[in-house]
């Protein structure tokens, strides 16, 4: 119950909000935001995870196992936690795009990876005149393309893996 009432607060205040102003005061580099976003990554799959314990937890075979004597221990690890990695492989998965979406968005506006370093979001603040814009669109539009093809590819990977492992699942 009290990790679930963290996770709600944590969820309360918006994770770039909290990201900007973490990476601001200990200073921007991609280690700074990759511990920041592994930190702020937690709730959601917490969430998950809690649900999908609490719905295992009533199937039948859970129940055939207590009948059985089977411990709490041993169902747990061998009938539970197996059935709730699939769901948090997926999420997982998915959040690695928002993950890369987070960091192009601070590395565009000066928070993120610092600029001899390559990143997308720095070679799209390097287009941000309006010169630029017009003028040299190969600044801006590989940049650009390169990340929506990654979020997009993560993504088709992420409902891959959702179909491969749920069995139930229709579309």
């Amino acid at each position: 119950m009290l990790i679930m009432r963290a996770t709600d607060v944590v969820m309360c205040i918006p994770s770039l909000i909290i990201i900007m102003t973490v990476v601001v005061l200990i200073g921007p580099s991609i280690y700074n935001v990759m511990i920041v976003l592994g930190i702020l990554g937690w709730p959601g799959k917490t969430r998950l995870l809690r649900g999908q314990i609490l719905s295992v937890r009533e199937r039948d075979f859970i129940l055939a196992a207590r009948c059985v004597g089977v411990s709490d221990r041993r169902i747990m690890i061998m009938h539970v936690l197996p059935n709730c990695v699939a769901p948090l492989l997926v999420a997982a998965t998915l959040s690695v795009a928002g993950a890369i979406l987070t960091e192009a968005g601070l590395s565009f506006l000066g928070l993120g990876v610092l600029p001899p370093t390559p990143s997308w979001g720095n070679m799209l603040n390097a287009a941000r005149s309006l010169a630029r814009l017009q003028e040299n669109p190969w600044f801006w539009i590989p940049p650009g393309l390169m990340i929506l093809l990654t979020v997009m590819a993560i993504n088709f990977i992420g409902d891959g893996l959702r179909d491969a492992l749920d069995p139930r699942h229709q579309d």
